[in-house]
């Protein structure tokens, strides 16, 4: 019985080892990933859960209100936009991460007509408490 317990125990805590914090690069691809889904979902909060109060894109042409109501916006009218993400590399800069990676929009006829197409997006990142947390983005439409 001693060692029945013994295993429990020593199990118990190599599930509480393996509960550790993900590595920061995954963290940020997570959230990535999650701000993708969303906006498929038409789910404006959380397309910009991991933004900053702060945020930044695209140099002033958007903040995290107006892209919050864009994805609003798309969900009322009931149109749907696609989003295919290409791989996510990530790069510590001192303090801060920064994500590159395309990704790519499709939508439904009448949607997004002159914006559909590939980019290349950069997004930088700061940790907030515990959170990664995306400040910046810029993005360009990719030849």
């Amino acid at each position: 019985m001693w060692k029945a317990g013994t295993l429990l125990v020593v199990l118990a805590l190599a599930g509480v080892a393996g509960c550790r914090h993900a590595p920061d690069e995954a963290q940020v691809r997570s959230a990535i990933t999650a701000a993708s889904e969303g906006a498929e979902a038409g789910k404006a909060g959380d397309t910009v859960a991991a933004l900053t109060d702060d945020f930044d894109g695209n140099a002033g042409q958007f903040d995290r209100k107006s892209l919050a109501n864009l994805v609003r916006v798309y969900a009322l009218r009931g149109q749907k936009v696609h989003v295919l993400m290409g791989p996510t590399e990530v790069e510590r800069r001192g303090e801060r991460l920064v994500a590159t990676f395309t990704v790519t929009l499709t939508a439904g006829v009448g949607v997004l007509p002159d914006n559909a197409g590939a980019y290349v997006v950069e997004t930088g990142w700061r940790k907030e408490g515990r959170e990664w947390r995306c400040f910046t983005a810029s993005w360009k439409r990719a030849l």
